[in-house]
Formats: structure tokens, C-alpha cells, sequence
């Protein structure tokens, strides 16, 4: 039993992934029904768009600051532990360690980043699999993660240049359907803020 737990959630040798929590919001999470119906005039399209758009944004940034990235995921669930959660495993652990550190001092869409190790290493055991085949009846209150899923051009853009050790890894989920939405769309550099320590004010004296 120790073993098959180690394998899902990892050691405290096993420093290759790190959480990013409550970075993804999703506009229509923040706009539903006492029901769970969306509110927010916002197309399936258009969604899948938002959502590539941050996707790729994290991806490029911590793989070109950090290091290689060999898994990256975005929890869709509701409950406060997930909601937003961004997993991101690195091939090596000193990259994890150093994304950390530096992540901590870094702002994102105006929040401060809260990044922190974490032991998961197997996330498809991490994974609910009744919601990946649509039968998970506590919703997105689930424990499991339930894995937002990016378009089909993405992951082939993000995952499709890997070599040949990264045959068989599982990458991101895809969207069933969807156009292509990211070529020429502008980066969003202007997301990511370096924190500032704050200066002290100097005394002022009147006259």
C-alpha cells in the first residue's frame, strides 16, 4: 500500500512538480446559477480561447525561465483546496525548486503567485476517473482532480516538438472540439509582475 501511494502522490524525495494554487480563474465559475448553470454570455469558443490563452502564457514562461517541462495541468474543480490549481512537473527537481523560489516573488494578472513543492508525480492516478468519461456525481466539489482540457492544436504546439523520451507521457487533456484559436494572438507578458518591496516613505517636514 505504501508503494502504490508513493507512486501516486510521490515522496518527500520526489520534488519535480510544483503548485501554482488558485491561479486559473474561469470566468464561468465566477458567474453560475444557485443551479450550476452559467450566467456569463460567453461562448464554448470563446472559453477554450481564454483558457489556451493562459495555458501557453504559464507553459512558455516557466519552461523558457525555469527549465523543461515534462506535464503541465489546470484543475477545473470548485472546491477551495483545487479551484485553479496549476500543476506543473519539470524533467528535473532543481528546476522545480527554482521555479518556487522564484515564483514567490512574482505576481500574475494582478494576484500575488502562492507556488509551493508538491508530491503529486502521478496524474493519472490524481485524476477522477468518473469525470473524464462524464459520470462524477459530486461535480466539481470532487477530491480527484478533474483536469481542464486545452484544444488539440495546443498541446501539438506546446508537447508536438518533444523528442523521443517523451513518447508515452501523458500531456495536458485535450478539448473535443474547437478552432484554432491561439496563431497570431498577442503574448501576455503583461500578466506576470515581479513583486517590489515596498520603499519607505520619507518624512515630510513643513515649514
Amino acid at each position: 500500500m505504501a508503494e502504490y501511494l508513493a507512486s501516486i502522490f510521490g515522496t518527500e524525495k520526489d520534488n519535480q512538480t510544483i503548485v501554482l494554487q488558485n491561479l486559473y480563474v474561469n470566468p464561468q465559475n465566477s458567474a453560475k446559477s444557485a443551479d450550476g448553470s452559467h450566467l456569463a454570455n460567453v461562448s464554448d469558443e470563446e472559453m477554450q480561447e481564454h483558457f489556451d490563452n493562459f495555458f501557453e502564457d504559464v507553459f512558455v514562461e516557466c519552461e523558457t525561465k525555469y527549465g523543461e517541462i515534462e506535464e503541465m495541468n489546470v484543475c477545473d474543480n470548485l472546491g477551495d483546496h483545487l479551484v485553479g490549481n496549476v500543476y506543473i512537473k519539470f524533467r528535473r527537481e532543481e528546476d522545480a525548486e527554482k521555479a518556487v523560489e522564484d515564483l514567490k516573488n512574482r505576481w500574475f494578472g494582478g494576484r500575488p503567485i502562492h507556488a509551493e513543492l508538491s508530491p503529486v508525480t502521478d496524474f493519472r492516478e490524481a485524476c477522477c476517473r468518473q469525470y473524464e468519461v462524464g459520470e462524477c456525481t459530486r461535480s466539481g466539489f470532487c477530491n480527484f482532480m478533474h483536469l481542464k482540457p486545452i484544444s488539440r492544436e495546443l498541446r501539438k504546439e506546446l508537447y508536438g516538438r518533444r523528442g523521443p523520451a517523451y513518447v508515452g507521457r501523458r500531456p495536458a487533456p485535450i478539448a473535443l472540439s474547437g478552432p484554432r484559436l491561439w496563431p497570431g494572438r498577442p503574448r501576455l507578458r503583461q500578466r506576470w509582475v515581479r513583486r517590489r518591496r515596498r520603499r519607505p516613505v520619507p518624512e515630510v517636514t513643513l515649514a
